[in-house]
């Protein structure tokens, strides 16, 4: 039995999605063959080439492809690492035809200096490439982007109705050529099963597309779907229809699921022994075998054998050095730990598995696995991703790798723990931690005590400086729109977040809005945090996002959140770049009334 465990369009460029890693490590400790592919990356790298874009230049946009053509492929050599010499023309104006996002470019030596030519060289081939991007967009496929794939289609969608649509168009130049890389693995590989891992909304087009074609082409084999997205959006799936493009569909962490379909396509046990796994009999029913006592499994040894390091690209969309971290450079990514520590947070799906299931190995276990996962990728970055790190078993982690003598660089999310002392983060940065991001959330005490965050703005504070001064670079990730959230208590939050770039605590930041979603405390227990539900019965296709409004009616806000939104981006963008910091806060909100206090 042999498995071909693909990541489809699109996810991030500068380094590999790590399910597929995951998957096939434990795969293989079992006993089956698995072989991995990128199909966004392997995308991209032919997409922007000369001929294929020659191919593509049509309509309005036809001049401007032509020109991008003439020099993509040595700004593609220059991202993927292969010819730092082409950063001097680029960085001096002299290489690249300037489209729409050149515009927001003034003078960039406030940002990079006299020396930086490599970084502001990235900068400005990392706009090139997203220019062409929006050009193929426009001419060639509407759903295309660079770091998704039709994700328009399958954001908040209750219906499967327009995404199938979407799929029954005859593919377009861009289908074309990610079935024809799909082609060449399935008559290279001959797998058996092929599994599509969809972490994202972005990428559940090009996995649909895939199993469309694969259905047709080769009905022999079998086509599984999973992933983040798929984990949130799919548990209470009703339309059968989407059983027409793959066979299985699995749901929490994959290792079993996988391992008991195939246990049942070589006939070693029935249908019934599969564990977490949706399937559609003959006669349309989709049958939910969701058995779940052997849920904790050992994970997968991640294996990244097969992949195509070469091609990844190390882009810088922002000049703010924390920002770029998520899209420059090729970092291993790794799981430190399963499941969340805290796993009591409002807003946060703390009754999924992957949340709300702790699991933390040894320290050793871990170190291990990063002294492997570097002899085989060449690489000794790490980004730990999904849920905070545990503070213990980061500790422990960190006095392994010094024990070890080992030189790395890793960064990840946390909690802004009491426990991140200034003893603490100094043995952090001393192992390799270069930065990390943690939540801050509303920036009120008031709503992180009624959100059951755990933690003060004050003792956030003192964490910042701690990291700060341990060479610890600090993201911090901020919402606004909570039930109950006066538009107030939103500009103290900025008011906190203006303080805490001044003081120089905190590097970068991002607003979100506040979603309630249906796996959330919040979304399941509306009424304990000032709100109620309006939906009368789940979607038919996905189920994440729900409306709600406030417990004792009316509107959800007494003020515009859509401009409110707005200020809060624009100010902290600002902030990041060491803008605006002597503004009062209300400056940035120019279409807010704000109400008179009341005379006392």
């Amino acid at each position: 039995m042999k498995f071909l465990l693909v990541t489809p369009p699109l996810t991030q460029l500068n380094t590999p999605y790590p399910a597929t890693a995951v998957l096939k490590g434990y795969l293989q400790s079992q006993g089956y063959e698995a072989v991995q592919a990128d199909l966004g990356i392997e995308l991209v790298n032919r997409m922007f080439t000369a001929d294929w874009l020659r191919g593509a230049a049509r309509g309005r946009h036809r001049d401007y492809m032509l020109s991008a053509a003439a020099v993509v492929e040595p700004v593609m050599r220059f991202l993927r690492g292969e010819d730092a010499t082409v950063a001097w023309r680029i960085a001096n104006g002299s290489l690249l035809p300037e489209g729409p996002r050149f515009e927001r470019v003034e003078d960039l030596e406030w940002a990079f200096g006299a020396a930086g030519v490599a970084d502001r060289a990235r900068y400005l081939a990392t706009l090139f490439v997203e220019d062409v991007a929006d050009s193929i967009r426009e001419e060639v496929d509407e759903h295309f982007g660079l770091v998704n794939y039709a994700e328009h289609l399958a954001t908040y969608a209750p219906e499967f109705d327009e995404l199938e649509a979407a799929l029954r168009r005859e593919p377009n130049a861009v289908d074309v050529l990610m079935l024809d890389l799909l082609k060449g693995y399935m008559e290279r590989e001959q797998p058996d099963v092929v599994c599509f891992s969809v972490p994202f909304p972005g990428c559940l087009y090009g996995a649909l597309r895939c199993g469309q074609w694969l259905r047709s082409e080769w009905p022999a084999v079998k086509v599984c779907v999973g992933g983040g997205f798929v984990n949130t959006e799919w548990r209470q799936l009703r339309d059968e229809r989407v059983f027409d493009y793959c066979d299985f569909i699995t749901l929490d962490d994959g290792e079993l699921p996988l391992q008991r379909i195939a246990e049942w396509l070589q006939g070693n046990c029935t249908g019934q022994d599969l564990v977490r796994t949706l399937w559609r009999r003959d006669d349309g029913t989709i049958v939910w075998q969701l058995l779940n006592e052997e849920a904790v499994v050992e994970n997968g040894e991640p294996d990244f054998d097969g992949l195509p390091l070469g091609l990844y690209l190390s882009t810088a969309d922002m000049t703010n050095a924390m920002h770029r971290m998520w899209s420059d450079g090729r970092w291993n990514k790794m799981m430190m730990a399963h499941g969340c520590y805290w796993h009591r947070c409002a807003f946060c799906d703390t009754t999924l598995d992957y949340i709300g299931r702790f699991a933390p190995p040894k320290a050793e276990k871990v170190v291990d696995t990063m002294e492997r996962v570097m002899a085989q990728t060449g690489v000794s970055g790490f980004h730990f991703v999904d849920e905070a790190l545990p503070p213990k078993l980061l500790k422990e982690v960190c006095e392994e790798i010094l024990k070890r003598g080992l030189v790395v660089s890793f960064w990840g999310n946390i909690r802004f723990e009491k426990a991140y002392t200034a003893e603490m983060c100094e043995p952090l940065s001393e192992a390799g931690c270069v930065a990390v991001s943690g939540g801050l959330e509303v920036a009120s005490d008031r709503l992180l005590k009624l959100m059951d965050k755990g933690v003060t703005i004050d003792q956030t504070v003192q964490a910042c400086r701690h990291f700060r001064d341990a060479g610890i670079m600090v993201h911090t990730y901020l919402m606004y729109g909570f039930p109950t959230e006066t538009l107030q208590e939103t500009l103290d939050a900025l008011e906190t977040v203006r303080h805490m770039f001044d003081e120089g605590i905190v590097q970068s930041a991002f607003w979100h809005r506040y979603a309630m979603t249906c796996h959330s405390p919040s979304g399941q227990h509306p009424e304990r945090y000032g709100a109620r539900r309006c939906d009368a019965k789940p979607n038919p296709f996905c189920n994440n996002e729900v409306d709600w409004m406030p417990l004792n009616g009316g509107e959800q806000f007494d003020y515009d959140i859509e401009e409110v939104g707005r200020g809060l981006r624009v100010a902290t963008y600002n902030y990041m770049n060491g803008l605006g910091l002597d503004q009062p806060v209300k400056s940035w909100f120019p279409g807010i009334k704000f109400k008179k206090p009341k005379k006392t």
